[in-house]
């Protein structure tokens, strides 16, 4: 009798072992399929709902060109930044039309737009705000600074001391300011474009690296070309200028942009090739590219990698793609890295610069 029940509870316990197997399996099958449904390439239906997505990047292109002439190269990767919620550092001799190139870009996107001059003597509160206090209430209040805007113009961020780039870091990162023992949320979309000139460097503050980082692209300014210049010439030369456009997108487009960006497919070989690049400026002999090590003092952050791979997928976008290419990835990939790439002593010495390691590094690494 005793046997007997012995035989039945083991039994039972096999069945429920068998049950609860089989359960395991089934939902190890349905992870396994959902994973595989994510990583899918789109389907053409698709494809046509980001062409119709995208059409207000063209508008904005065109509005933007009645002000700005030529220069699509700066006008594109502003855009960039603004659809992967990305801040942008450009750098470029005065008279490039940077300055004008922000304000134009607000002003076509119903956007609140701040402009910060940075001098020596700016300090951190003239940016973020502070406390006054009022004798007659008694109290303290808190007076909100510039950088409470959608789009910020840090015009000649390098012009200020350390203290007064820091200010921003929090801002830029975390899109929230601290005054006091308060923290503020920022208006969304909030992005930080800075300029700086490479050509006068007497009364200037080089931005540190944590500061350097936070932006997702580097942009160089070059001069227009002589059919550019002779458009500008005919366009400016008066006394009185109005440059008008017409507002063409806003906020709640923007933010609808970026849901799709986020749907836009990346390919897992795609993945790898990314990060294959980011990790050959941490050590170059991992592409083959032995030789570039000792023009190395530091490589690319994981925030490089993941800048690369948002910036991507927007250029995809802007193309009306589902899909991301080889080629956007190379596309942008001098402004997400240039900055980042510290050069040594030796690649100053022999005057190689980061862009020269950043090309060679993509001639390297092999494309999927």
């Amino acid at each position: 009798m005793y046997r007997s029940a012995y035989l039945s509870f083991a039994l039972d316990k096999c069945e429920v072992c068998l049950r609860l197997k089989v359960c395991l399996n089934y939902i190890a099958m349905s992870s396994s399929k959902e994973s595989e449904s994510n990583n899918q390439p789109p389907a053409p239906e698709e494809q046509e709902r980001i062409k119709s997505e995208a059409a207000w990047v063209d508008l904005l292109r065109q509005e933007m060109g009645r002000v700005i002439v030529g220069q699509k190269y700066l006008v594109d990767r502003l855009i960039v930044g603004l659809l992967a919620n990305g801040h942008v550092l450009l750098e470029g001799v005065p008279g490039l039309a940077k300055t004008l190139a922000v304000k134009t870009l607000a002003q076509c996107m119903r956007a609140d737009f701040k402009r910060i001059q940075f001098t020596p003597d700016l300090l951190p509160a003239d940016v973020v705000g502070t406390l006054i206090y009022s004798p007659n209430k008694g109290e303290f209040t808190t007076k909100k600074g510039p950088i409470f805007a959608n789009l910020l113009l840090a015009d000649e961020i390098n012009r200020a001391p350390a203290k007064v780039q820091s200010a921003l870091l929090e801002g830029m990162q975390e899109r929230q300011v601290t005054i006091g023992d308060e923290t503020f949320p920022l208006p969304q979309p909030f992005l930080v474009l800075a300029t700086e000139n490479p050509i006068d460097q007497e009364g200037t503050y080089p931005l540190p690296e944590a500061q350097m980082d936070r932006f997702m692209l580097k942009l160089l300014v070059d001069y227009p070309d002589r059919e550019e210049e002779l458009k500008i010439l005919e366009a400016n030369a008066n006394v009185s200028v109005m440059h008008e456009v017409n507002p063409v997108v806003d906020a709640e487009t923007i933010f609808r942009s970026r849901k799709v960006i986020d749907g836009i497919y990346l390919d897992d070989k795609l993945k790898s090739y990314l990060v294959d690049v980011v990790l050959a400026t941490r050590d170059p002999s991992q592409c083959g590219a032995s030789e570039l090590a000792a023009f190395i003092r530091f490589g690319a952050s994981p925030r490089a990698t993941i800048s690369l791979a948002l910036a991507s997928k927007a250029v995809a976008f802007m193309h009306g793609r589902s899909f991301v290419t080889p080629q956007d990835i190379k596309d942008v990939g001098l402004d997400v890295l240039r900055h980042r790439v510290i050069i040594s002593y030796e690649a100053e010495a022999e005057n190689v610069t980061s862009d020269d390691i950043i090309k060679k590094i993509f001639e390297t690494v092999p494309v999927p």
